[in-house]
Formats: C-alpha cells, sequence, structure tokens
C-alpha cells in the first residue's frame, strides 16, 4: 500500500466500527496555552477525556498533522521526522481494551498484511508508587490474538537486562506510561495519563541486516525497546484512564476512555517493509529531486538528504497554517527549518537557490488528502523563496565566520550570538557546526547573551508554558469568550475583511491574529476596547447549538477554517434575538470553552499591536 492507502484504509476500517471520521486541526493549537503546537493526534481531545461531549459522538477518529520541534536535531536518522501524520481513534467512555486491541491488531493483519510473527507488543509493568497494578488484561488479550495465528506468545520482564528471551508480549515500566508531559512523576496536578500497549515491527527477523551488530548498541541486550534499529514502533494504544492530583496520587477519570496513534510514516513504512522511512512514497520524491540538484545518490548523504526532506516538508505545512519565518515563537521553528536546510544543502553541493522548487512536490504528495494545500502553494513557495534568499545573503559569511571562531578556539555563548544577530545563525545550527568540531555550546551562555544585548528572549515550545492540561479555567474560558466580542468589534471598525487566523490564551492575556494591512490608529484601538466592553455591560446571554458546518453558514455565523471542520460543529450566539434590537451581536463556529453570559467579563483592556507577516496584524488584550 501507499501512503494514500494506508491512510484511509485507516480510517475507513475505524468508520465501519462506529467511528466518525474528523477532519485534522492545524498545526498551531487554538486556545491551548500550554504549547507552540500539536504534537499529538489526543491533543485537540484532550477536553472529551474529562467528560465533554463531542458533537459527533463517543467514537471519534482521524489523521492529525502534527509537529515537534524538539525532534529538530534528532532528524538524520532512518525513522525520526518533525512533521507527521498520526492516525487516531477514540473513546470517549465507550468502548475499552477488550475491542480496542483486536481492532488494531485486525487492521495491521488484515487491512494492512502485515505477517504476525513481524509484530511484537509492550504493556505496563504497573508501577507500586502510584498504585496502578501491571496490566494482565491485556497481556490475556494479546496472547489470544497471537494464539490465533499459531503463535505462542511469552511474556518476558525487565527486557532492558534479559533481552529478547524468546518473548512476543514484554512489560516495561514508564515506557509503557502515556501523558503529554511524561512520566507519571514529571506529570502536573490536573494530567490526564494512563498505560499503554505499543506494537513493534520486526525489520530483521532473521538478522540478516546485522543491525544490532553493527550499531552502536551491539554491547547490550537487543529487545523491541533498544536503538538498534530492528524494531519500530508503529502504534500505540493509551488506555486514558486517570488524572494526577495536587498530592501527587492519580484518581480514575470519571470514564475509561482509549486514545489511539499510530505514526503514518511508521505504519506505510512497515506495511512497504521499507526499514528506511525517506524511501517511501512519503519522501522518495522529494529525495529524488534533490537527486538531480546534486548529481549524487541519496545514500552517498543520507543524513542531509533526510534533514532536506523533512525540513522543507514541516515548513510547507507550517506555512499552510499561517506560520512563517521570523524570531519569536512558532515562526522561529520555520525559520530554524529551512536554515537547517540550506546548510545541509551546502554541505551537498548544493549553492543556488531550490526551496522553492521541493513546494509543489510535497503539495503533490498531499494532494489527495489535502486538496486545499495544493491550491495554496504558490503562496506557501513564496514564503520559503523570501526566507531562503534572507539567509543565502550572509550563509557564506557567517560560515566563513565561523571557521574563524573555531580555528581561532573562541566560539563562545556571546560569539554565538554574534551570529544569531549579524549572520542569522539559529543557536541550534552554531551548536551543531560547533559538535562536529568537538565544541561544546551552552544555550545558557548564548541565552545571557542575547539578554545583555536587549534582544526579545525566544522561548521554546518545550517548557514556554507551565506544562499540562489545556486549561479550561474560569479565567481561560472569560478570555477565550472575550475574543468573539474582539473578533466582531474589529470586523465593526476596521470592516468585513477582518478575519480570524489564529489566537493564543494564557491565565494574564488574549492574543488575537487577524487578517488586516494597516497599523491600528490609537482612535480605532479605542473603538474596539469600547465595543468589547459594552457588550460586556449589556450582559448578553452566550447560547450554543449543534449543527452541520452548511447549517452554520446559511445561520449566518462566522467559518474561517472551512477545511478543518468536521460533520457537526458547536456555534456560539452571543446576544438575544428575542430581545432589543432583535439582532445577535456575534455568530461563530468554535469549540472552546464559554462564560454563560457576558457581564461576568469584567471590563476589557486592548495594550498592545503588532505585525506577524504579509496582511495580518497581532493584538494582546486582557481583562482588568
Amino acid at each position: 500500500m501507499n501512503a494514500d492507502q494506508v491512510r484511509s484504509s485507516y480510517l475507513d476500517f475505524f468508520k465501519s466500527q462506529g467511528h466518525v471520521i474528523v477532519p485534522s486541526t492545524s498545526l498551531v493549537p487554538q486556545n491551548d496555552p500550554t504549547t507552540l503546537f500539536t504534537g499529538s493526534g489526543m491533543q485537540p481531545m484532550i477536553p472529551y477525556f474529562f467528560g465533554q461531549t463531542h458533537p459527533l459522538g463517543v467514537r471519534i477518529t482521524n489523521s492529525q498533522r502534527c509537529f515537534r520541534s524538539q525532534d529538530i536535531e534528532a532528524v538524520g536518522d532512518n525513522r525520526h521526522t518533525t512533521f507527521f501524520e498520526m492516525l487516531g481513534n477514540w473513546s470517549f467512555g465507550d468502548y475499552f481494551k477488550t475491542q480496542q486491541l483486536p481492532w488494531f491488531w485486525q487492521f495491521l493483519t488484515q487491512t494492512i498484511g502485515l505477517d504476525p510473527k513481524r509484530l511484537y507488543v509492550t504493556v505496563f509493568a504497573g508501577d507500586s508508587k502510584i498504585n496502578i497494578p501491571q496490566d494482565d488484561e491485556s497481556v490475556e488479550i494479546w496472547q489470544k490474538l497471537f494464539s490465533e495465528t499459531g503463535i505462542k506468545a511469552k511474556a518476558v520482564s525487565d527486557a532492558a537486562q534479559s533481552g529478547m528471551a524468546d518473548g512476543r508480549i514484554f512489560f516495561y515500566g514508564n515506557n509503557n506510561w502515556w501523558s503529554r508531559s511524561g512520566k507519571p512523576n514529571e506529570m502536573p496536578a490536573g494530567e490526564p495519563g494512563g498505560p499503554d500497549s505499543e506494537v513493534f515491527y520486526d525489520f530483521d527477523p532473521e538478522g540478516k541486516l546485522g543491525l544490532h551488530q553493527n550499531s552502536p548498541f551491539k554491547d547490550q541486550s537487543c529487545h523491541v525497546n533498544c536503538d538498534c534499529g530492528r524494531f519500530l514502533e508503529i502504534g500505540n494504544s493509551v488506555f486514558m484512564q486517570y488524572q494526577k492530583q495536587e498530592d501527587g496520587s492519580f484518581k480514575p477519570l470519571p470514564k475509561k476512555n482509549v486514545d489511539f496513534g499510530g505514526g503514518l510514516e511508521r505504519i506505510v513504512a512497515a506495511a512497504q517493509d521499507q526499514i528506511d522511512i525517506f524511501k517511501t512514497d512519503l519522501f522518495w520524491p522529494v529525495i529524488t529531486k534533490i537527486e538531480t540538484l546534486t548529481s549524487q545518490k541519496y545514500d552517498q548523504h543520507p543524513a542531509s538528504y533526510r534533514v532536506i526532506a523533512d525540513h522543507i516538508r514541516g515548513a510547507v505545512m507550517l506555512a499552510w497554517d499561517g506560520v512563517e519565518p521570523s524570531n519569536k515563537q512558532q515562526g522561529y521553528f520555520a525559520r530554524r527549518l529551512l536554515r537547517r536546510a540550506m546548510r545541509h544543502a551546502k554541505m551537498i553541493g548544493i549553492n543556488q537557490a531550490f526551496l522553492g522548487e521541493l513546494v509543489p512536490i510535497v503539495a503533490q504528495i498531499y494532494q489527495k488528502p489535502y486538496p486545499e494545500l495544493l491550491k495554496k502553494q504558490d503562496q506557501i513557495k513564496q514564503i520559503i523563496e523570501d526566507e531562503e534568499s534572507r539567509f543565502a545573503k550572509t550563509l557564506d559569511k557567517g560560515l566563513k565566520e565561523l571557521d574563524k571562531l573555531i580555528e581561532a578556539k573562541e566560539l563562545n555563548g556571546d560569539k554565538a550570538f554574534y551570529l544569531y544577530e549579524t549572520f542569522g545563525f539559529p543557536f541550534e545550527i552554531t551548536k551543531e557546526l560547533a559538535a562536529e568540531k568537538g565544541i561544546v555550546l551552552q544555550e545558557n551562555d548564548f541565552m545571557i547573551a542575547k539578554t545583555t544585548h536587549a534582544e526579545a528572549s525566544r522561548t521554546a515550545s518545550k517548557g514556554m508554558f507551565k506544562g499540562g492540561l489545556a486549561d479550561q479555567s474560569e479565567t481561560i474560558t472569560k478570555l477565550h469568550t472575550t475574543t468573539h466580542l474582539l473578533h466582531q468589534a474589529l470586523r465593526q471598525v476596521l470592516g468585513d475583511h477582518v478575519s480570524q487566523v489564529g489566537s493564543n490564551i494564557t491565565a494574564e492575556r488574549l492574543r488575537f491574529d487577524f487578517t488586516h494591512q494597516e497599523k491600528l490608529t490609537d482612535e480605532q484601538m479605542t473603538q474596539v476596547e469600547q465595543i468589547v466592553n459594552e457588550q460586556i455591560e449589556k450582559d448578553l446571554p452566550v447560547t450554543v447549538e449543534t449543527m452541520t458546518p452548511e447549517e452554520a453558514k446559511k445561520s449566518g455565523a462566522l467559518a474561517f477554517f472551512a477545511d478543518r471542520y468536521g460533520e457537526k460543529v458547536k456555534v456560539y450566539s452571543v446576544g438575544d434575538s428575542s430581545t432589543g434590537s432583535g439582532q445577535l451581536f456575534s455568530k461563530e463556529i468554535c469549540g472552546g470553552p464559554h462564560v454563560a453570559h457576558t457581564g461576568v467579563l469584567g471590563k476589557f483592556e486592548l495594550f498592545k499591536q503588532e505585525a506577524v507577516g504579509a496582511g495580518k496584524r497581532r493584538v494582546y488584550g486582557r481583562l482588568i
């Protein structure tokens, strides 16, 4: 199967099991202050684990586009990527282990056609410190499934020490616990989590590739979770059933939930029995184009080819979601991807502008699941070519200056900032180049130098905000409701061309991105603020209805993410058509938390505005 076939067959399979297919959400989370990017399929689903009703029911499936900035430096091997798709299915208090594990097994062995002898699984070993037992129930289910194909599935403990030991099922501790913030002791209070069961594909069952013998881990026991490359995790069924408490204990959630995630790229690699995911149809068209530009084969420089192919794909997907290269927040990572790709391009002999030529290839790869990307390829190409042009002017000079600093043994945090400020070298590129010469740079030293030079601090996605649950607190709910008032007020003052392109809310403020060319005047800022406060003083009711996207649009609801809506949506209205002028103040499709009436919001203040790209503005506001 090719990637499109794997994706569609997965969605069709779970649709046949009573699931509703929903579209992927944006790579930039809406109203989730805990992270810069959507890094997993479950991230948009968090509210439903706590009892909030999904408008489409208790069984949901999709292919969620994801981006993990923390994996940028890991790209270069045969399996790590920054952008990926996560095939997912969810049960919100409906089915549990006895249905989930057989379904995934059926999909892998019958729909995809994987050989059961090439599959291995892991389960949670239990943790007495948090009073959660070993997952023997999953072991019994897996043993029954394997036995039906004539395989005796032995369960093995401590595989990291004992090795395979003729096992088929392996117990692990923290490796088989899943939450967004990691191990149980790392989770903040309020965060949901639970034991999981992972499935691994064996690329070298007969040892012909000699993966373990030829790896840096040859002196360690080979097991499914080792790093030799023989095994690849292709799916993880998380039994999302606990919530961490303030005292460190774990309390069962109101209902038991299933959160399954399987990397599309990895499942495709298994389906094609291709140990290098970059040789699958999700990457190979880009790789072959790079080969024509260099007149060199992929196998001569695999790491650099992988970096370029992954990074252009990630940058294209980010640009599609409105993330343009910059020095702040999400834009910093878009810039870092492109500049790192350009650096690797020079290493393999590409000395001309080329990234723009790869954009249509990426768009073509995804034309079936994401036709909107194909329509926007010219706009995305221009964004990427502009960034490439900016960095190309200083790349050669910067590399020469870096070589001088390394040769003179003068490279340190202060000089790293100099390279960043003068030549546009992200710290991570300087750090990577220095490491190749045996020089270790500390980011803290760079940040100290950056602060000293009065530059705005860059906050990375990991730890940007206090981690944990996407906040549904009263303050966040109030600010989210206020964005509806702000959106309509901006449209009244500036015109109907204003449309939302992004938002972010913390406990301290709201940030709202919208389409508009010019900077707002002081008078316009005051007008917008006054209109919002007038609606708050009127104490307008906030009501919700569930309908199809088409019905919502016909009813006058604003909708600016049309390609991301499912079959049913929630429509929030502010105002009461039965009183006063008989007109609503605002009506929008939205899935976030809202107050019941505007009078509880207090007073609103706009305190800052800035440009965030061509034809886009950003304003900041707070309740005082």
